[in-house]
């Protein structure tokens, strides 16, 4: 066994033995799976039909080509629920035949992605509820007939037998567009997330290893930054983009969130690289000539990785809740799109009466974020030597 699979093993064994980790976990992989598998579990066209001996797949089409306003992200998890079942396939190969799974996955990987490319989103009005129980046609409808668009369900509906969770203000049916709001908070946590991850590890990394006058800038810099509270920045960056008939949608508050959380990466990242600079072993790869990117990237970097893990868990949650704030007060995504922060702001005229937007999208806000926050604190026990007792 290598050292780093044991080290995972490790890991997993120190990581199962805390609960609320384990319930963190559950609860981060039961999101993803519902945000993944939302056109399976709620669409409003059939999965299968069969119309006079004729086979097809009416809901495969716009899978590959959504109909939504955010087909970027909508692409990237209908992507995901493609690829899942072949890596999960290839995973249960991999003892037999290592080489075969590894290839195969790797070109079914590519081949996905050309129907994303090649199919051209296609208007369909099809009403196909309506034509359910036509004699000689069969339809196999997912478990919740609704798309997250539709003005199917009347106005305002408490939950009931055919709308799960009731329905929004104009109609629309809350299942779905709970569902598909979900895509909408994980891309925005995961995505700005990541983007401020890479911007702060590569100045922080920079700033402690040459130190000098670039460090005494970049730290100046950060602290400006500091000084504004960062909702608030958020708020006038996105209110200025509004002025000047700036369109908002995810990939807008995704750019925004990410580059302006980038500072507390770069603070910790700073801090451990100034740690490590000091030890032996780095001023050996000095003496011997060691190219500095090489240095940075297999000696620095590995040394500061588990806090970032760490960090960035936790960061997750923050871009969370700063697209559903700015979601809420109007400025985050835009109508027609499903979000959490969203829905909430349709219940403000009256909290009591759309009882159901104010619940629902509150819960799912709240377990999302302590599903997170319970993951990162089982990461925290695990790296941290002073937290492995605890």
């Amino acid at each position: 066994m290598t050292e780093n699979a044991s080290f995972r093993r490790t890991a997993w064994k120190k990581f199962k033995r805390d609960p609320l980790a384990v319930t963190g976990l559950c609860g981060v992989v039961g999101a993803l799976l519902l945000a993944i598998f939302a056109p399976l579990i709620s669409n409003q066209r059939p999965l299968l039909m069969i119309d006079g001996g004729t086979w097809s797949m009416p809901f495969l089409r716009p899978l590959f080509a959504p109909d939504s306003p955010e087909v970027l992200v909508e692409c990237s998890f209908n992507y995901l629920l493609l690829w899942l079942p072949v890596a999960g396939v290839a995973w249960l190969l991999r003892g037999k035949y290592p080489r075969t799974a590894k290839w195969s996955l790797a070109a079914v990987s590519v081949a996905l992605l050309l129907p994303f490319l090649l199919i051209k989103p296609r208007l369909d009005k099809t009403d196909y509820l309506a034509e359910r129980g036509t004699p000689g046609k069969v339809m196999i409808f997912a478990p919740n007939p609704y798309g997250p668009f539709e003005q199917k369900a009347g106005v305002n509906e408490k939950p009931n037998a055919r709308h799960w969770l009731g329905s929004d203000p104009i109609g629309r049916d809350l299942t779905a567009r709970m569902l598909y709001g979900g895509r909408v908070s994980l891309a925005v946590g995961l995505a700005a997330t990541a983007i401020a991850l890479v911007i702060g590890t590569g100045i922080g990394i920079c700033s402690g290893y040459f130190g000098g006058r670039f460090d005494l800038v970049t730290m100046r810099i950060v602290e400006i930054f500091i000084c504004f509270p960062s909702f608030l920045l958020l708020l006038i960056l996105m209110s200025m983009l509004r002025d000047y008939k700036f369109e908002q949608s995810i990939l807008v508050v995704i750019l925004v969130i990410g580059l302006t959380d980038w500072i507390g990466f770069c603070r910790l990242v700073r801090g451990e690289v100034l740690k490590v600079r000091a030890l032996p072993y780095i001023s050996s790869c000095e003496v011997a000539g060691m190219p500095v990117r090489r240095l940075m990237f297999y000696h620095l970097l590995p040394n500061v990785s588990a806090p970032l893990l760490i960090s960035f868990t936790f960061g997750i949650v923050g871009s969370i809740l700063a697209e559903s704030g700015l979601s809420f007060l109007g400025f985050g995504v835009q109508a027609p799109t499903a979000s959490w922060g969203g829905l909430l702001r349709q219940a403000l005229d009256d909290p009591f009466q759309y009882w159901q937007l104010t619940l629902f999208p509150g819960l799912a806000l709240f377990w999302l974020v302590c599903a997170f926050n319970f993951a990162g604190e089982g990461l925290r026990k695990i790296f941290d030597p002073r937290a492995m007792d605890q």
